[in-house]
Formats: C-alpha cells, structure tokens, sequence
C-alpha cells in the first residue's frame, strides 16, 4: 500500500468518526436519547466486531485479562459512548468534538499519576494550553454551540473516558487483535447501558439511522485506521485523525447550523493544538 493510500484510509476514518456528532442529532431528532444511542452504537457495533474475530479466528482474552477488557468496556464504551452523545445534545456536536480531544492531556495526567511517566515540561504546556482552550470556548460560544456546565462536563468526561483507551491499549492491543478485544468490551458496554437507557418505539429510518452509526463510525471507521496505521508512522497518523473536530465542525455548520465564535474557534485551536503536540512521539488512538 502506498503512503497516499495509507492517508486516504485514515482520512476516511477521520470523516467517519466526525460524522458522529451528527448522526447523533439527527437521531435525537427523531425521539431517541443520548443513552439509547450510545447503547445501540455498542450493541449492534458488537456484532460486527464479534463476526469479524470470529471469521479471523482470533484469540479472545480469558482469565484476568477478559475481566480487564470488561472493566474497560465499562468506561471505555458505557461511559464514553453515553457521555459523547450526551455532551452533543448538550452543547452541539462541533463543541462535543472538540472537548473529546482533551484526552492527551488526560492521558499525560494518568500517564504521570498511574504509570509514573515522567511529565515533562512540554507536556505540563500542553496541559496548560488545554485548560487555556476549554476557558475560551467557554466564554467564546457561538451560533447553534451552548457551552454550558453540562455540555463542558460530558464533553470533558468523554475526554477522560477516551484516555483511557491509550492506557488499556498500551497493555492489551500488542498481545491481542483489538477486534478480539472489541468483541469483548462493547457487549459489555451495551449490557453497562442498558438499564439506564429509555427505549423507544423506532421507525424504520432511525433503525436505519443507528445501523449507520453501528457500522460507518464504530466499526469501518477503527478498520480503515487500523488499517492506514499500518502503513503510516503513528506521528502522521495522529494529525491526519485530529481533523475529525474540523469535519464534525465544518458538517455541524453545514446541518445544523453551528457555528463557533471566534473566541471558540482560538480555543478550539489551542486544544487541537495541544493535542497534536502530545500525539507527536507516536501514541495511537482509536475510538
């Protein structure tokens, strides 16, 4: 595979994953909650995955490590889906985005506390830069954005939530397919939903709506960048998925009519910006 090959497939996954922000609106649009949104996205994105290290006859964890990978799916897919959609219905899904990219820093914070990694002073700035961003886009708002106590706080618990992937992957995804793992982490993180989400009677375009979201950006989205990654050093690949907030942001405009302020927008930038410059020595990210 060719390098422009390898970037087309990541951009892919970029687009993908910026779409979610809007499939979720449009699924609030016709009854369905933030929760059963995410509840479906991890159960039928389940499926697929489980059919997908089944046919590869991948090795599933056992023991220690499938109870691992089910604490994980916990927060990992429970808490994260449900507060990613939450944080969009809240606060809109450019903003959402944009929050969700607070995880490096979350990561250099853990990174420190949990696996006493050293922190250094470029990522004590990217931390501070974080912090500085998420004060802009609060004060800065925008057209359609409502940076509120409740959308800042789900979007930053999504960030959080998204740290975490970095933390089990470091451990589990050199020693298993991460498909394997999938299979595992997002049944769990269905059955975690499920006796907090409201079900509703769907009609067939929000059956539709949901299957979209299930199998365009969970599981082709991981697929394409798993696959791009393969090809790329993990540096490019980092920038090349960090314009996922610019399409969720740019689509958001075009949808829905949201548009940051200037103010917002700065801020937006010094996180990405931050974002990048923690993702430069090389770590991977997958939704």
């Amino acid at each position: 595979m060719t390098p422009a090959r390898a970037a087309l497939l990541l951009l892919t996954a970029a687009f993908l994953w910026g779409l979610l922000g809007i499939f979720g609106k449009l699924a609030f649009a016709l009854g369905l909650s933030p929760l059963e949104v995410a509840f479906w996205r991890a159960a039928l994105g389940s499926v697929l995955y489980l059919l997908h290290a089944l046919s590869v006859r991948a090795r599933f964890p056992r023991g220690r490590d499938a109870l691992v990978t089910a604490l994980f799916g916990l927060a990992g897919v429970s808490v994260f889906y449900a507060s990613y959609q939450l944080a969009v219905q809240s606060g809109g899904a450019s903003l959402a985005s944009v929050l969700l990219y607070t995880a490096p820093a979350f990561v250099a914070l853990s990174g420190w506390l949990v696996l006493k990694e050293r922190l250094g002073l470029r990522e004590l700035l990217a931390v501070a830069a974080t912090l500085s961003g998420i004060a802009l886009i609060s004060l800065g708002g925008g057209q359609g954005v409502h940076p509120s106590a409740a959308a800042l706080g789900w979007g930053l618990l999504a960030g959080l939530t998204y740290s975490l992937y970095y933390l089990y992957g470091k451990l589990y995804f050199p020693r298993f397919a991460p498909v394997a793992l999938y299979a595992v982490a997002l049944p769990v993180g269905a059955a975690g939903l499920a006796p907090f989400t409201p079900f509703v009677h769907k009609s067939p375009t929000a059956w539709g709506l949901l299957l979209v979201i299930a199998f365009f950006s969970t599981y082709l989205a991981y697929l394409a960048y798993a696959a791009g990654l393969r090809w790329l050093p993990a540096t490019r690949a980092s920038v090349i998925a960090s314009l996922e907030p610019v399409v969720a942001a740019v689509l958001a405009a075009i949808v829905f009519g949201e548009r940051l302020s200037a103010l917002a927008i700065l801020g937006a930038a010094i996180v990405l910006g931050a974002a990048l410059l923690l993702s430069l020595p090389g770590r991977k990210w997958t939704w």
